[in-house]
């Protein structure tokens, strides 16, 4: 197995408020996040590190997880007390107004693939060299396009295609959702917004595909790619590929 994650700023925000980390603990098992914060000054930075830092220390002090179903459990009630301390950092720090974080992670073990999403960051899998996107976004502009009221074309150029309808930090309950996916695939994919909305998922398999570069060199290629693009926006990638060393 090869894992690699990487954070950029992009080319036009003046600091990063994703962030990211790949953890595993005492059972072999793997834990990996990706939040992309927002809201108040710096604030964001303050979500995403507190979603990310408190999901990988959860899981680190595991000596596993145990079944499916009990990582789905375990993963619900974290999300949850962690919805619960950003709520309350907002409460307590005037600048920290509209404070919250997207989350997507991903835990494997031998034996299962889970998903979760809450946000617009995706998580992709990686099969016969292509990238399948689990996670849904929840924003307003693929909910008009899942009703049918917008087409693929004219979501992608959406004045309000970043608008979320649902973040950690925005209500005092939230439900993450949940993928459970089969085990048999190349590798797993989980980037922030900056990343897909910067590239398309082709250009990203075409650079996950070049066999001259290791998969460090391959998520430094697509940060470098989205900013040359633009970089509108903080990028960060983690990445895992099954199978090597």
């Amino acid at each position: 197995m090869k894992s690699f994650y990487q954070t950029d700023s992009g080319k036009v925000r003046s600091h990063n408020e994703d962030s990211v980390t790949i953890v595993e603990n005492a059972g072999g098992e793997y834990l990996v996040v990706v939040a992309d914060g927002m809201g108040g000054h710096k604030a964001g930075e303050v979500a995403s590190s507190l979603a990310v830092n408190e999901l990988s220390k959860r899981f680190s002090e595991l000596s596993s997880i145990g079944t499916k179903e009990e990582a789905v459990v375990w993963l619900k009630e974290i999300i949850d007390e962690v919805n619960v301390k950003i709520l309350k950092y907002a409460e307590e720090h005037v600048d920290a107004a509209g404070l919250g974080t997207t989350c997507v992670c991903s835990i494997f073990t031998k034996d299962f693939l889970l998903f979760g999403n809450i946000g617009d960051s995706s998580g992709f899998v990686i099969k016969n060299g292509k990238l399948y996107k689990v996670t849904k976004d929840h924003t307003l502009v693929n909910i008009l396009l899942e009703n049918g009221e917008l087409t693929e074309s004219a979501a992608k150029v959406h004045p309000q295609k970043n608008v979320l309808m649902k973040a950690l930090g925005a209500a005092e309950k939230i439900e993450m959702d949940i993928f459970d996916v089969e085990r048999d695939v190349e590798g797993i994919l989980l980037c922030s917004d900056g990343l897909t909305n910067m590239m398309s998922t082709d250009q990203m398999e075409k650079v996950l595909n070049d066999g001259d570069l290791e998969l460090e060199e391959q998520v430094n290629k697509m940060i470098m790619k989205a900013n040359m693009r633009g970089g509108s926006d903080n990028i960060t990638i983690a990445c895992v590929k099954f199978g090597g060393e």
